[in-house]
């Protein structure tokens, strides 16, 4: 899944926390500041589907740190649905 806007302050741990209530984190991938070492606001996780919708329903357009997230089943780059001719 993709989840974004999340807070320079989210660390692996606490997204890992806040995911965990809905089932078991397989992985996740916190985008992070090079030079900063802080969030860059989204991350990657990787969850049993049925467990993955139930967050994906819990979690949507929650308030974290006043910003709201996103969170949604990631897209593979360049299979964007396109239009045929």
């Amino acid at each position: 899944m993709y989840v974004g806007n999340l807070p320079a302050e989210a660390s692996e741990a606490s997204v890992t926390e806040l995911f965990a209530q809905f089932g078991t984190v397989r992985s996740i991938k916190l985008a992070k500041d090079v030079f900063t070492g802080k969030c860059r606001g989204f991350a990657f996780v990787e969850m049993e589907g049925h467990e993955a919708r139930e967050a994906i329903a819990g979690l949507d357009g929650k308030q974290w740190s006043g910003r709201p997230m996103k969170v949604r089943f990631d897209e593979p780059r360049g299979h964007k649905s396109r239009r045929r001719r």
